[in-house]
């Protein structure tokens, strides 16, 4: 993240380790090794999250979210019960009962079986997904890595799309890539890689948000608008906004409404209210040692997930980055991008209501 207050996005994406899903019946599996910190590691209950409420234009109204049952936080309230912490872990139900945003990276030879895997399970249910693998992701920063080449990238993308198979799903594609190609990271590369992966993505019919950074990084809008159509907007569902950031929802929705006014078909947004029921922290400079955006202190959990947004232009209100898992080793002490930290997870929770 070469623009640490922009960027803000954590996911272990340099921990990739081969995965074999096994899908037997109903929605049980085989525990297969984590292919990174944040996999949900076997999807053996499947109970549906309330159904979100129809709305003119928005192809994720009226579907019910997916809740991964066996996500980080609620496998570490199953820990905290079975250690008789029983207050700690109802406090941290308030993010394992919520439908999260479940992150994939998986090299292509697995990928495939890992979303289809996780489709299956979803029966119905609308998953969200987070596909993050463009080459040089996050330009070489807190969250390197991604695809070798350009190639490997077109067959990792084609083997996600596979897993698809026309069934329910909403996926937003490579969080912080257009916003890092604005300020030149790759640019003419990232826009063609990602033209290609809305078109591959649609075709097996999901539902696709290109990210678009958040309010606090490119503030030339016509600009990201432009590179946002050379990315291939006009064939996706929409743009999606905040992804792991802190910036408030109303802040969200003018800068998305920007966005939208200078793209010629108004598209539609959502937006990551996971962490940013408090808001960015105050002021500027690093906090305790640290980068703003990274693992602050005093945050709160943002709206839970729906698609009853008050804005006919928010699509939806979504929790993409899973809360508690960290932004990244900043100081001493913390553990690297995207893995699980129970103690930062309940911070949030207790401060939430």
């Amino acid at each position: 993240m070469a623009n640490a207050e922009a960027s803000g996005r954590a996911w272990a994406g340099s921990v990739v380790l081969a995965l074999i899903l096994t899908v037997l019946a109903g929605c049980d599996q085989a525990d297969p090794p984590e292919p990174e910190s944040t996999a949900a590691a076997a999807y053996r209950t499947c109970a549906p999250a309330s159904a979100a409420a129809k709305g003119a234009g928005n192809p994720l109204a009226g579907r019910p979210f997916f809740v991964d049952p066996d996500g980080p936080a609620a496998l570490q309230v199953a820990r905290w019960e079975g250690q008789q912490r029983s207050a700690d872990a109802g406090t941290l139900r308030k993010i394992s009962e919520r439908p999260v945003a479940l992150w994939v990276g998986d090299g292509a030879g697995t990928v495939g079986a890992r979303v289809d895997a996780v489709l299956n399970c979803a029966a119905g249910q609308l998953p969200i997904l987070v596909a993050y693998n463009i080459p040089n992701r996050d330009c070489g920063n807190y969250s390197s890595g991604g695809a070798a080449s350009p190639e490997e990238y077109k067959s990792w993308i084609r083997a996600f799309a596979s897993g698809i198979r026309n069934r329910p799903a909403a996926v937003i594609l490579e969080p912080d890539a257009v916003a890092h190609a604005v300020e030149g990271c790759d640019s003419q590369q990232r826009y063609s890689l990602l033209a290609d992966a809305v078109a591959v993505l649609k075709a097996a019919g999901a539902f696709v948000y290109l990210d678009a950074g958040n309010p606090r990084w490119i503030t030339d809008v016509r600009k990201l608008a432009g590179a946002m159509q050379s990315a291939g907007i006009d064939k996706a569902d929409g743009f999606s906004l905040n992804v792991a950031n802190f910036v408030t929802t109303a802040d969200n929705i003018a800068y998305g409404r920007q966005i939208s006014d200078n793209i010629a078909r108004k598209p539609h947004f959502v937006i990551d209210t996971s962490r940013n029921g408090a808001g960015p922290v105050a002021g500027d400079g690093d906090v305790d040692g640290g980068p703003r955006w990274c693992n602050p202190p005093g945050r709160l959990l943002g709206t839970p997930p729906t698609t009853q947004t008050g804005d006919p232009r928010v699509d939806a209100l979504l929790w993409i980055k899973r809360p508690g898992e960290s932004d990244g080793a900043c100081r001493p002490g913390e553990p690297p991008a995207g893995q699980w930290w129970a103690d930062y997870a309940l911070d949030l929770a207790q401060r939430s209501s």
